[in-house]
């Protein structure tokens, strides 16, 4: 199973990043406000480099690096604003931005180093994976509220000095916005998918330990969360009118249901038959055999052998159609990423 990879960066951080203005001297407060943008230019190009490998490397464990040189981008941002001088006696737009960078240090340095921590315990279980891809979407607020509360201290200190901005195209911005988007829309599948595999895992554990009991509750409970799932699939809208992740989502809980449903209480009855034939068999040895008992004997030698051959197929079956769905989904979920996540390097 495979933690899916999740996004830090809201939507909304590089709405300030160009204006226009009538003067480049910095006395000019259009000026001001473009070199307070400007000094956050090399964190905001990290930042979307970091999400961008996140997402096609599916792994943030293994880019630690880049969360390294992302912290550094940001405290060049930090020095770079600090040489800033004070407006005109007026530190609302300097500070402003100072305490925005410090916040995505804290969560670069600290949540995010705390969602790397938990990546791995998050595939323990459904609980421990909805955790901690609440904690994505906490950290996610948390940067997208700082990111409006610097925007509106851009827009206060523009209305203040009767400044007129007009913001530009701004790629890196756009880039931003739809890959947050995209990350709200893949978790929301993910933990669909998850659930089922989850469950899955815990009925072949099961299965392999022959703990019929814990099979058929795994059994049973893969089958709701399937149902479940298909269910919440038939309200999730499709992401930029493409259904595809989805449809391969669907594809995905449809053969756990019908696995579950039809498949697995065949591997079920044959551990039923398994343990009745040794129990045959430890009577059939203990005893005095005669032509009646080793014909019964042999018959029943001959079902519990058919018994295993049709065990082996259906396993078989199994097996092969896990293999092909799973490799299905994850192809799915790496072309939706080529597809809509943005490039950046």
């Amino acid at each position: 199973m495979k933690t899916t990879p999740l996004a830090l960066i809201a939507a909304g951080i590089l709405l300030l990043s160009n204006f226009i203005s009538h003067a480049q001297n910095i006395e000019d407060p259009g000026a001001y406000i473009t070199a307070i943008s400007n000094a956050q230019t090399e964190m905001r190009q990290k930042y979307m480099a970091y999400m961008s490998t996140v997402a096609h490397s599916h792994r943030a464990r293994k880019i630690e690096k880049m969360r390294m040189a992302t912290l550094e981008s940001i405290n060049n941002s930090k020095y770079k604003t600090s040489d800033i001088h004070i407006y005109k006696g007026d530190n609302s737009l300097r500070k402003s931005s100072i305490d925005y960078i410090d916040l995505c240090y804290r969560v670069f340095n600290d949540d995010y180093k705390h969602i790397v921590d938990m990546e791995e315990i998050a595939e323990q279980s459904f609980d421990e994976m909805q955790a901690y891809i609440l904690l994505n979407e906490k950290t996610n607020e948390k940067i997208q509220e700082a990111s409006d509360n610097m925007s509106k201290a851009s827009k206060d200190f523009a209305k203040k000095y009767n400044v007129n901005l007009i913001e530009t195209n701004d790629e890196l911005g756009e880039k931003l916005s739809t890959a947050n988007l995209l990350n709200n829309y893949r978790d929301k599948l993910y933990l669909i998918f998850f659930k089922c595999n989850w469950e899955d895992g815990e009925m072949v554990k099961a299965m392999n330990n022959k703990k019929v009991k814990d099979m058929e509750q795994a059994r049973n409970s893969l089958t709701r969360y399937a149902t479940e799932g298909l269910s919440g699939l038939d309200t999730l809208k499709t992401f930029q009118n493409d259904p595809a992740l989805a449809v391969a989502c669907r594809q995905t809980l449809d053969f756990y249901k019908k696995m579950a449903e039809n498949d697995v209480p065949k591997l079920t009855e044959f551990y039923l038959k398994q343990e009745d034939f040794e129990k045959t068999k430890k009577a059939f040895e203990r005893s005095e055999q005669n032509k009646q008992q080793v014909d019964a004997y042999n018959k029943s030698v001959k079902d519990i052998n058919s018994a295993a051959n049709n065990y082996n197929q259906v396993n078989n079956n199994i097996n092969n159609n896990r293999k092909q769905v799973l490799q299905n989904w994850d192809d799915a979920e790496k072309a939706f990423a080529n597809d809509h996540m943005p490039h950046y390097k």
